[in-house]
């Protein structure tokens, strides 16, 4: 087996739209195998990188490399090669409401591979049963609660067998014990199979249970203020800001 090594390496990254510029001059990496959380105020641009680094949006300025290749000056069956070697749930899920459970998995199987229609049902089943839902297969979204509806978006996700995995707010609107059983699929995933996961969350609880690294971005800075361990952020960073965020003080302003 080989030794771990960079799943994605971010190099002089700058984010933004136009002349607006949200985060500048970004350097850092993610391990593969890791479970790596951005995080940071409201408007800090996290879920704007995150769509950076899988390729939704174009930088303007630096490069973001997966898998040791570039995403973002591949062009044509490269860049489509790169973008099917990772998955992404979005933030409310964004599963597909007229079709069940098992359609909604088998969707990228059909464009992408050249499975045949019992194939592709197996292997979608097979995904369902790693995030607890193969009972569930035949239910519509609708039908389906808030949590099942990220698990379901999770196993879509893996359609393709991705090594990678970006979640994007995935305890968003979830109770406490919804959100801890989501946490535990997700680690249940990169520990047994071994899915790297690059994910955006503000949730301290679901963030000091899962992750085994962080960046912390910041409004101001237009960058990273923070990196490591959550949990020694939490107790040892000498930032206002982090130890702010961290041990959830209100602000003076805010008081």
């Amino acid at each position: 087996m080989d030794a771990p090594g960079k799943a994605i390496d971010v190099q002089n990254l700058t984010v933004g739209y136009g002349s607006k510029v949200l985060l500048q001059n970004l350097n850092f990496s993610v391990e593969s195998g890791e479970i790596f959380v951005i995080l940071g105020g409201s408007g800090c641009g996290k879920s704007s990188l995150l769509k950076n680094l899988f390729g939704l949006y174009q930088p303007l300025a630096g490069d973001v490399l997966v898998e040791g290749q570039n995403i973002t000056s591949a062009q044509g069956a490269e860049r489509q090669k790169i973008m099917t070697s990772f998955g992404v749930m979005y933030q409310q899920g964004a599963l597909f409401g007229s079709m069940n459970l098992l359609d909604n998995v088998t969707l990228f199987m059909e464009e992408y591979t050249q499975l045949t229609r019992d194939q592709m049902n197996l292997l979608a089943r097979c995904k369902l049963d790693l995030v607890g839902l193969l009972p569930y297969e035949a239910y519509m979204p609708s039908e389906i609660s808030g949590g099942m509806q990220k698990r379901a978006a999770i196993a879509r996700a893996m359609a393709l067998d991705p090594k990678i995995l970006f979640l994007d707010e995935p305890s968003a609107g979830l109770d406490p014990i919804t959100s801890a059983d989501l946490d535990s699929t997700i680690l249940d995933l990169s520990k047994n199979l071994g899915f790297t996961f690059v994910i955006v969350s503000h949730e301290l609880a679901s963030i000091y249970s899962i992750a085994d690294k962080v960046i912390m971005l910041d409004k101001d800075a237009k960058g990273i203020i923070a990196e490591g361990d959550p949990k020694v952020l939490r107790d040892s960073s000498k930032d206002p800001r982090v130890h702010q965020f961290f041990n959830r003080i209100m602000s003076k302003d805010a008081a």
